[in-house]
């Protein structure tokens, strides 16, 4: 893969921080004041005014700043130009849509860059918080403009995890279920959060230890591969092979605590669920 040079990192970082606060600036004015709810096709998997006018907004941004010859995969929208391009935009304007509209504070504007399939450039804006999340390859990774890193935890007795579960978890054995019991009992605790982003953002800054999940798209985790690895973490597969934004299934830790996650999540086994009254 060719990297983008470091001044074009620097000045498309740019654009997407004033992109990321500019759709942030929409979910605050929602935030509370939501007229319309809708479900996109799956159970739990939502959409509002809110998540439509951020998309808008970052837009508008990336319209007046970036080449016409960049690609944009925005999860509201679907492909918008260019899938195929060799940059490639990954863009979700409101990553924890069911959290927002409930008012629950975890929730974020999410931007990653793609350069031939590997990320290399992230923003994360959570609006609710007022946290900014800033990362590109070789450049290190921001909370707020000043320098983060992950955690130092190396036991899972001792760490902190999060992880999610996918809107097919009702359908599927793969769902995550026992993966999140067996780390329980294994470590201090499980989180989940409900926003991806979040997730990797937080593991970056060393609030969490370590992430996994399984269903998610190339704009839930594209910015947050880029500041968990540029913090100093560690971000493949389930199995340690390299990690491909398309599978939707990846492993983010400290990098202290990889290869006993990724031993341990190569061993569970699904739970046998009863089928839905």
């Amino acid at each position: 893969m060719s990297l983008p040079s470091e001044s074009n990192l620097q000045r498309w970082l740019d654009s997407a921080t004033e992109a990321a606060l500019a759709a942030g600036a929409v979910l605050q004015h929602y935030w509370g004041n939501l007229t319309s709810i809708d479900e996109k096709g799956r159970s739990g998997d939502l959409v509002t005014e809110a998540d439509r006018g951020a998309e808008a907004a970052v837009m508008a941004v990336l319209e007046r700043h970036l080449p016409a010859d960049h690609g944009v995969l925005a999860e509201e929208s679907g492909v918008i130009r260019g899938r195929e391009a060799s940059l490639l935009w990954a863009i979700d304007p409101l990553d924890g849509t069911t959290n927002y509209t409930h008012q629950y504070p975890f929730c974020a504007v999410s931007i990653g860059l793609l350069a031939e399939g590997e990320p290399v450039l992230g923003v994360i804006y959570d609006p609710i918080h007022n946290d900014l999340f800033r990362a590109a390859t070789g450049l290190g990774a921001s909370l707020n403009r000043r320098p983060i890193h992950v955690s130092k935890t190396d036991r899972l007795a001792q760490s902190l995890l999060v992880t999610g579960f996918a809107y097919d978890r009702r359908e599927t054995p793969d769902n995550n279920y026992a993966e999140f019991c067996h780390f329980t009992h294994l470590t201090q605790g499980v989180r989940r959060g409900g926003s991806a982003a979040i997730d990797l953002a937080y593991v970056a800054c060393g609030r969490l230890d370590g992430y996994w999940e399984r269903g998610l798209a190339p704009w839930d985790i594209a910015a947050g591969i880029v500041l968990v690895r540029e913090a100093g973490g560690k971000v493949t597969a389930y199995d340690g092979s390299p990690m491909d934004v398309i599978s939707g299934r990846l492993l983010a830790t400290n990098g202290h605590l990889h290869q006993a996650m990724s031993n341990t999540l190569g061993q569970i086994k699904p739970l046998a669920l009863p089928p839905l009254a």
